[in-house]
This record gives structure tokens, C-alpha cells and sequence, in this order.
């Protein structure tokens, strides 16, 4: 399955829809505020806090998820520094050994390898790792 931590005004969403449309994407989401051609179906959405669903999903889904896509950033460096502890501290045991996580945060977790960006994207704006072992 892959996850959208954030949907924000949904672009991301829609081109993991587009690119992986036989998969199970499930969003987590605070707030709604997104274009109806945006949203998630219903049956996928996780409404709330991310603090709150985040570890209750881990007991819902363990080692199941190949793509993680993470947008939180909130531009307040205290509060992404915590909810990106959070993420770190919660996303290993759902993702699946080998699979992605991409970010706007550094979600740097134990046995993760940080995957090399392109030069053109500036150091410390996006992150890409890869599950282990």
C-alpha cells in the first residue's frame, strides 16, 4: 500500500493515484481543504491529528506499505522538529523492508539509507530514504 501523510491541496495525491493505480493509498489528513477532484475516497481517509492515527495505524498495518509520501511541514521549526520525531518514530514498522520514503522533513529512522537527490533540488529541502534492513 502506499500512504499520504498530508494531503495538502492534493497534487501529490493525484499523481499516486495516476501512478499507482492499483494500489491502496491511504490518506492521513487533519483538515480537509482540497479540490473535490482531489480527495481520497472516504473509505481511505484517516481523519484526525497525525500524532493520534499515526500509532494507531501501526497496529493496523505492520510492514505493509511500500511508498510513504510525507508533506507536514508546517514552517514553524519546533513543531516540524517534533512531529517529525513522530513520523521517524512510528513509520518503520509499517514500511516494508526495501520500500520509499520521500519527505519535506528529515525522517531519518535506524536502518534507513538516505537515497542521493538530484543536484538541482537544494540540500535539506527534500529527503528521500529507503526502509531496511
Amino acid at each position: 500500500m502506499v500512504l499520504e501523510l498530508g494531503l495538502g491541496n492534493g497534487r501529490t495525491y493525484d499523481h499516486l493515484r495516476g501512478l499507482f493505480p492499483d494500489r491502496e493509498i491511504w490518506v492521513f489528513e487533519r483538515q480537509m481543504a482540497v479540490h473535490v477532484h482531489s480527495r481520497p475516497d472516504p473509505s481511505r481517509l484517516i481523519p484526525g491529528d497525525i500524532r493520534e492515527t499515526l500509532p494507531e495505524a501501526r497496529s493496523r498495518w505492520s510492514h505493509e506499505v511500500v511508498l510513504a509520501h510525507a508533506d507536514l511541514g508546517s514552517g514553524n521549526p519546533e513543531v516540524d522538529d517534533a512531529l517529525a520525531k513522530l513520523v521517524s518514530a512510528n513509520l518503520p514498522q509499517l514500511m516494508t523492508p526495501g520500500g520509499l520514503v520521500l519527505s519535506d522533513q528529515d525522517l531519518s529512522a535506524g536502518d534507513w539509507t538516505a537515497i542521493s537527490l538530484p543536484s538541482t533540488v537544494e540540500p535539506g529541502r527534500y529527503y528521500i530514504f529507503r526502509a531496511g534492513p
